[in-house]
């Protein structure tokens, strides 16, 4: 028999409600030793005039605990006779509960002395402690979810965004399991039919040809890859995307970043330099999460504050998903300007030119030269004019350009990932043999290791170092 676990199920800190949760077969038991159901009497006249007075109601002791109910009453000390909170509880009998065990659920008021004090007491009286993750990790190796939708979880909890969140009830929802399946159902076609011909070549069976074989193995890479490509996406999704916003000073910078934020954080005035460190805002933009980073101005200095925020502006230059340039347009491209224009050179970038309601100056086809990658946008931020036209290019190019459907799959998670990228270098191993003829028991080995690789994801094949380094993450009571 496994331990009966407890933990609080919510966060810490102060709240209308705290939850403390009990799984295995001694919950209710544990209940019983804890909880005093009541039962509240109120006098006929107070009923029917809908006047509640506390001198009319009388409490007697309640019925027993029944299941899938929630019952109204008092955690006691029995040792001390010490009422600790006034609660409801509710007692889900196994198998239709979150861990397919006996799970109670006891909700106190969220004060942290009032989830210190039940805790303590369920403790005391049969429970353990609950490691992390390890409600999840049940409901994983009681066969409820597999390891993708286990993971889910703590994504779900963690989403940053409606679209994270999506993702992840997807996930959650088995959207990855099902295309994990499918790919390993056909791996599985392909490895009987080798098996087959390999150990029974004289009985009366469809004999594998290796253009049929090479045909279906580039059909199952061709499902790995798509996929794969969805991890850069994926994972933009979930952790956010990193956009840095920078420039020489006062060309625009804070009042880009108040304009995206739709609030004014960043200083903004008409002196040279006024950002002297890197500011970083969460934000959502078209449904993406954003780590904004307003960065000090890129220029040539001898105040030493300064020259610590235009090196922290270049690390955050070299780690953003995407760059946001901005240029004055109503002057000439300055030596500030061609240094980080340098900078910028061929990589994923979003130069804005600025300030074209001043009138344009700045030669842009010759900075389309310099910047052959960029997206070229002109604004004028003081006046909101081109911050629809920046959103929708980020939301472009988290897409590369097409705009995803809720239904489709995201890789969000870098194990997924790992396990994806080995599975094909097994499977391009298996094509390539079949391509040069070799032996059918070669071919097999990589097949088979293609469809482990596969079973990793899901859980079907993981160690049990994998799953505790999985669960090892997640947060208490859950």
């Amino acid at each position: 028999m496994e331990d009966t676990i407890a933990a609080v199920a919510t966060a810490y800190g102060e709240g209308g409600i705290g939850i403390i949760r009990i799984s295995g077969e001694e919950s209710l038991s544990i209940l019983n030793k804890v909880f005093q159901p009541i039962k509240k009497h109120i006098e006929k006249n107070d009923v029917e005039k809908y006047i509640f007075k506390p001198e009319s109601v009388s409490m007697t002791i309640g019925e027993p605990i029944v299941n899938r109910r929630l019952t109204y009453g008092h955690i006691i000390d029995y040792h001390t006779n010490q009422v600790i909170d006034e609660v409801l509880s509710v007692y889900m009998k196994a198998p239709y509960t979150y861990t397919t065990e006996d799970v109670v659920e006891i909700n106190c008021h969220g004060s942290i002395v009032s989830l210190r004090k039940v805790l303590e007491l369920v403790l005391k009286n049969g429970a353990r402690m609950a490691e992390p993750g390890e409600f999840t990790k049940r409901a994983f190796l009681n066969g409820r979810l597999d390891l993708t939708q286990a993971e889910a979880v703590i994504d779900l909890i963690k989403a940053k965004s409606d679209k994270s969140f999506d993702v992840a009830l997807g996930q959650l929802e088995g959207a990855l399991s099902k295309d994990i399946k499918q790919i390993r159902d056909l791996l599985m076609d392909e490895l009987v039919g080798l098996t087959v011909n390999l150990d029974y070549p004289d009985e009366d069976i469809e004999e594998i040809t290796y253009e049929k074989l090479l045909n279906n193995l580039l059909q199952i890479n061709d499902m790995i890859q798509k996929l794969i490509s969805s991890a850069d996406t994926g994972r933009i999704i979930k952790e956010g995307f990193k956009v840095a916003i920078v420039g020489k000073p006062n060309v625009g910078k804070s009042s880009l970043m108040n304009a995206l934020l739709k609030e004014t954080r960043a200083i903004v005035t008409d002196i040279p330099g006024t950002t002297r460190d890197t500011i970083v805002e969460d934000i959502t933009i078209k449904n993406i999460p954003v780590k904004l980073i307003d960065t000090a101005g890129i220029h040539d200095t001898e105040d030493t504050v300064e020259k610590i925020g235009i090196e922290k502006s270049k690390e955050s230059f070299n780690e953003a998903d995407l760059v946001l340039l901005i240029l004055d347009g109503s002057q000439p491209v300055s030596e500030e300007d061609e240094n980080i224009i340098k900078i910028v050179g061929n990589r994923r970038a979003l130069v804005l030119i600025n300030k074209i309601d001043l009138g344009m100056v700045i030669d842009e086809q010759t900075l389309h030269e310099k910047m052959p990658r960029a997206i070229f946008i002109e604004t004028a931020v003081k006046d909101g004019r081109g911050i629809n036209n920046i959103e929708q290019e980020i939301e472009n190019l988290v897409y590369n350009g097409e705009v995803k459907q809720s239904g489709n799959t995201f890789i969000t998670n870098v194990r997924h990932s790992n396990l994806l990228v080995s599975a094909k270098s097994a499977l391009e191993d298996a094509v390539n043999m079949v391509r040069l003829g070799e032996a059918l028991e070669f071919i097999e080995i990589d097949v088979k290791r293609t469809f482990e690789f596969l079973g990793e994801i899901v859980g079907e094949t993981v160690s049990d170092s994998i799953i505790d380094e999985v669960f090892s993450r997640f947060c208490l009571g859950k």
